[in-house]
């Protein structure tokens, strides 16, 4: 079903290596996720573990810890542009095993590589939910934002750029230990009060719907690209408009997403009986011209496979193979 789906949506199949080479998969733009590499030790007489003074003497492949790393190298083999593919395979994060998630688990990836324009993140949202819709999922939410309205308030409330990623790590935390939580650990890193009250009052303001974006857009006038804040709008009523399933879009400037590698907007499913996401992706366009030396503009979206046939078994979902119980 979910190839279906997106195959009708124009997405092409494609495979890639599960075994990447280590410093492609180390590059620093891999977030949180660069720790959890399973990495793979040199074989036969490259192996000199006697001689070796570091890692790199010995290690020179890893298991790739998601499709898109792959998938840009894969694409740098001069494809077509706009290439739209799907891909769903296994990938590994040496992480600790809980409800939903696995060292090993399958992604279903579609991606769209050599569009600019926010057409791309439109039909991935769209793809997806309709795929969504289909295995009855309702009311779950889209959120979305985008990485330069992160940056824009982060400067905005007076947070040196060095410091962004550092204090975008404690944003993302904010489902968890909410607005004072976050408000007490930017303190306790040392940074100013008065910037940080001046970027929590921000979150304090903001609306989950186009009202919030216009009014970052107003707001952080000087700091926030008008074109960045159209495009969101553009993205959330073109989906709202066109949209198969029943789901809601929601404007969530505290959404970070641990890869470095986003450039533009980011996005994340949430389902309530699940308590954290199902899936996300965002635009990636300076990935791709690691490999080539050309910069190309590139957007994703993942589902988690176990964690939507872990929901689908627990309400009660029979599988159609399976033996009937007596």
């Amino acid at each position: 079903l979910i190839k279906d789906t997106y195959r009708a949506f124009g997405f092409s199949s494609i495979e890639t290596p599960c075994v990447e080479h280590i410093e492609n998969l180390c590059s620093k733009q891999g977030g949180d996720n660069e720790k959890l590499i399973f990495k793979i030790l040199k074989r036969g007489e490259k192996l000199k573990i006697d001689e070796a003074k570091e890692e790199a003497d010995l290690v020179d492949g890893g298991l790739r810890y998601d499709l898109t790393v792959p998938l840009s190298r894969y694409y740098a083999n001069e494809l077509p542009a706009p290439f739209k593919a799907l891909q769903m395979g296994n990938v590994w994060r040496a992480d600790r095993p809980q409800r939903g998630r696995f060292r090993q688990f399958m992604q279903c990836d579609i991606d769209i590589l050599g569009e600019p324009s926010n057409l791309a993140e439109i039909e991935l949202i769209l793809a997806t939910t309709a795929l969504l819709g289909k295995l009855d999922f309702k009311n779950f939410t889209i959120r979305i934002n985008d990485r330069r309205f992160l940056k824009a308030m982060a400067a905005y409330s007076g947070f040196e750029e060095k410091d962004y990623d550092s204090v975008f790590i404690t944003l993302d935390k904010m489902d968890k230990i909410g607005l004072d939580g976050v408000a007490a650990e930017l303190k306790e890193n040392g940074y100013a009060e008065e910037s940080v009250e001046k970027y929590l009052q921000l979150f304090k303001e903001i609306t989950g719907d186009v009202a919030g974006v216009r009014m970052c857009k107003e707001k952080l006038q000087g700091f926030l690209a008008p074109e960045a804040a159209d495009s969101l709008e553009m993205i959330i009523t073109s989906v709202e408009s066109a949209k198969e399933a029943e789901f809601r879009m929601k404007f969530d400037p505290t959404l970070v997403r641990g890869m470095s590698y986003y450039t533009g907007t980011i996005f994340e499913i949430s389902m309530d009986e699940f308590g954290g996401s199902v899936g996300g992706g965002g635009r990636y366009d300076k990935m791709i011209g690691k490999f080539t030396g050309q910069d190309t503009p590139a957007v994703g979206f993942s589902i988690g496979f176990e964690r939507i046939v872990m929901l689908l078994l627990e309400r009660g979902f029979t599988v159609p193979t399976s033996r009937a119980k007596k």
